[in-house]
């Protein structure tokens, strides 16, 4: 029931959010950074509406990117406190009707350092989004995603366990995972269809062939809705 009830919410946001129309303006674009300051570790929360998402490493700083868009209420809100030693990075989109297309253009390229142990939280209303994570220091991670086709790579060889959840909507979800390092994916499809490749049935959960062995363990909640869920070791 709790997919049903994230799903038809999802659904509905995109709905009401298609229902307005909006005309394109000038193409505009920023390219703001963050520095790190004297934090030693990070929570980052991306919350983008509708468009194009693109998370990479290689930073010098806390951040940098480079976002374009054609409507003036699209423009990212960008925030960022140090509390003790803990970062906090907002990352928002403007409040605006419709969803890009046609001439509409909203599309996000983020980067990350990759020296810097990093929690990720991201939103994805409607659009394409490719999260390439696996130079980053993570330490967890969280995806919603709504309408849309998501990829997501976890092939890092990480230093340390972590947990990630992926709650997916109406779409395509691709999730790359490591092979030298334990995975374990408990994944539910809700209506749509999971293809496992590179894994094994270990109970209700899939599990790769370092898993158990590896001292380091990915541990990854997927929740599917209507769509595909790609869950790939490489």
């Amino acid at each position: 029931m709790r997919g049903s009830r994230g799903l038809l919410v999802v659904v509905m946001a995109v709905f009401v959010g298609g229902c307005g129309t909006q005309t394109a303006g000038e193409l505009q674009s920023d390219s703001p950074s963050v520095d790190l300051e004297n934090a030693r570790s990070v929570r980052a929360d991306l919350r983008m509406g509708a468009g194009e998402l693109k998370v990479t490493g290689g930073a010098d700083r806390l951040m940098e990117g480079d976002f374009s868009y054609n409507v003036a209420e699209w423009k990212p809100k960008l925030n960022y406190d140090v509390s003790r030693t803990t970062g906090e990075l907002s990352v928002r989109q403007g409040q605006g009707k419709g969803i890009p297309g046609g001439n509409l253009r909203n599309k996000w390229d983020l980067r990350f350092n990759d020296d810097v142990p990093t929690e990720m939280v991201v939103e994805m209303g409607a659009g394409e989004s490719d999260l390439d994570l696996d130079s980053l220091d993570l330490t967890g991670l969280t995806l919603h995603m709504g309408a849309g086709k998501t990829t997501v790579d976890l092939t890092g060889d990480y230093a340390h366990s972590f947990d990630s959840s992926i709650e997916g909507g109406v779409g395509e979800a691709t999730v790359r995972l490591p092979s030298a390092v334990g995975v374990k994916v408990n994944a539910e499809g809700g209506l749509g269809k999971i293809n496992a490749e590179g894994l094994q049935r270990q109970g209700q959960a899939y599990v790769n062939n370092a898993y158990g062995d590896s001292d380091v363990t990915l541990n990854v909640d997927v929740q599917g809705g209507v769509g595909q869920i790609n869950l790939e070791v490489v």
